[in-house]
């Protein structure tokens, strides 16, 4: 999954991010309010991490535009104001959640699994393509009753796709999605995933089509198999 955490303080930006990280999150660090909202207009996130006080634009503000323009990315705020006005007005502008600084680590990780659990009950629980069967719940991939052993950008990849149907994805959409912003990859990268991702389906038994490459757009889930 894909956080975007909007914090100028940079040890708690570093730590907070290390701790996720080392859960399999992919993050994106903005250090002020103006790079958070174009950040959050411009990819798709799971989860918004803000910060209450910022440069340039205020948690409160930015919540305030994202949610009139109808984002409904799910919000964690932060702050080092602890008054029930601070706490109202935060989810009065469409916070799903708020947490006071200092926090405890185990606490906020805690009520970012919570929010995100909230999230995946809008999902389908198992995720079905011709004889494919994804089921995120278990991280559990199966072609044709066979489990498939995926990397976790494989599993990502897979994930990505059979959420888009069969619409196409282009190289730098998945790199956008699946890859943090400050240090993407090459657009070979995405070529060598895809590759890795058809090999072990194909030994499974999937056609060599199954992602099918739509030549000079990208990649998709092969509609005809």
């Amino acid at each position: 999954m894909k956080i975007l955490l909007v914090e100028d303080d940079k040890q708690v930006a570093d730590a907070l991010s290390e701790a996720l990280r080392d859960r399999n999150y992919v993050v994106e660090i903005a250090q002020d309010g103006t790079e958070g909202l174009e950040l959050a207009k411009a990819f798709t996130y799971d989860l918004i991490i803000l910060d209450l006080i910022l440069p340039k634009l205020d948690g409160i503000t930015l919540c305030q535009q994202l949610r009139s323009s109808g984002d409904r990315t799910l919000i964690l705020m932060l702050t080092g104001k602890d008054t029930s006005d601070d706490r109202v007005l935060g989810l009065d502008v469409g916070a799903d959640d708020y947490v006071v600084k200092p926090f405890e680590m185990k606490e906020l990780l805690a009520r970012i699994r919570a929010l995100l659990r909230r999230q995946e009950t809008t999902l389908p629980p198992i995720l079905e393509w011709e004889r494919l069967r994804f089921d995120p719940n278990h991280y559990e991939v199966k072609y044709n009753e066979q489990l498939l052993q995926l990397t976790p950008k494989e599993y990502a990849l897979l994930e990505l796709l059979l959420r888009s149907n069969s619409r196409i994805l282009s190289r730098r959409a998945i790199l956008d999605n699946l890859w943090e912003f400050e240090d993407p990859p090459e657009e070979e990268t995405v070529k060598a995933h895809v590759r890795g991702l058809r090999s072990k389906l194909k030994n499974a038994g999937a056609p060599a089509n199954f992602i099918e490459n739509i030549y000079g757009v990208g990649y998709r889930l092969n509609p005809n198999v």
